[in-house]
């Protein structure tokens, strides 16, 4: 894959690079390192499958990656400390099943845990020293979008994105990913850290998948999202009552359809089929998602076909987290329940 190729591949179905020259200068390194840091707060749902993908992409274009299983930022973001190691745990065991459900090569892909550095000495001193230069009001604006702050922030929240920025650091990483709701912490960073004397890195976002009715995908609206470890039953019953009027195509079913499922078909190189009885149409097949947002808004595509092929497709994908269900739903009640 030459150089282009890569950089054609990291921009798949991206909302912005900040930016894309310095990007091109960290692709003619041997080893570039891009990480991605989640914290461990709400159960994981499938709207991680767009990060996983991207990172998928990163892979394949190269990079070392490194995903932050972020239990520190959890904490500062509202995870009682009790529960913390808990969803550690739980993090830990299904994420790393959800590029093995998509089959993504993960030979140079790490896991790495935030306490694991974050306590060291080195980096509270630079959190304490960025403090020093950092006004509430800018920190408060850079974890607006990300951290649950409220009417009476805690400082907590406010410490959050000083943290964020660093990690690129310690991490020693060329690139951050991450979505477009982490855009005004990847701005801070890379207007901060050469205050401390580190260069600023690469920033990277793709969109928010909406969710199934019509919100952001949240692990804390129930019916906006489907959790890894949602039965078949649920799973259809979810997509069957999503958001999807005729015609439109402005809703979370087919975004997710576009950045993940049809992301995952073309790299396979297979087709998106939908099974209709012969009375209305017969089976449909799409190489892409172009023709299929085409047939949807010239309503040759229903609604409730859409959604059974939909809902059939996820349920493969979600296979292996049934199979490791009893594990999983385990660890799932202690960090949770």
């Amino acid at each position: 894959m030459n150089p282009k190729e890569r950089l054609e591949l990291i921009k798949r179905n991206v909302a912005e690079i900040v930016t894309e020259e310095q990007l091109k200068e960290v692709l003619k390194k041997k080893n570039p390192v891009v990480y991605l840091g989640t914290a461990i707060t709400g159960r994981p749902h499938v709207g991680y499958y767009v990060w996983v993908l991207k990172l998928g992409d990163f892979l394949k274009a190269g990079f070392k990656v490194k995903v932050l299983l972020a239990d520190l930022h959890g904490a500062l973001d509202n995870c009682p400390w009790e529960n913390l190691e808990k969803r550690y745990i739980y993090y830990e065991n299904i994420i790393p099943l959800m590029f093995k459900s998509i089959g993504i090569d993960t030979n140079n892909l790490e896991f790495v845990k935030g306490s694991s550095f974050q306590l060291k000495k080195d980096y509270i001193f630079d959190v304490l020293k960025m403090s020093t230069f950092t006004s509430v009001h800018d920190a408060t604006k850079a974890a607006s979008e990300v951290v649950k702050l409220g009417d009476n922030p805690k400082l907590s929240g406010i410490i959050y994105p000083l943290m964020q920025a660093l990690d690129e650091i310690y991490l020693d990483v060329d690139v951050q990913y991450g979505g477009i709701d982490q855009r005004k912490i990847m701005v801070f960073a890379r207007e901060n850290l050469p205050k401390l004397g580190y260069k600023p890195r690469v920033e990277v976002m793709t969109p928010l998948i909406p969710g199934l009715i019509g919100k952001k995908m949240s692990a804390s609206v129930e019916s906006s999202k489907i959790d890894l470890l949602d039965s078949e039953e649920i799973i259809n019953k979810k997509i069957n009552g999503a958001e999807c009027i005729e015609g439109n195509p402005d809703n979370g079913l087919m975004a997710f359809l576009k950045n993940v499922i049809m992301v995952i078909k073309q790299d396979n190189k297979e087709k998106f089929v939908v099974n209709r009885p012969e009375k209305y149409g017969g089976k449909l097949e799409y190489k892409n998602y172009e023709d299929i947002e085409k047939d949807f808004i010239s309503k040759k595509l229903h609604p409730l076909d859409l959604k059974n092929a939909v809902a059939n497709e996820l349920n493969k994908i979600l296979k292996i987290f049934r199979d490791n269900k009893s594990k999983l739903d385990k660890f799932a009640k202690e960090a949770y329940d």
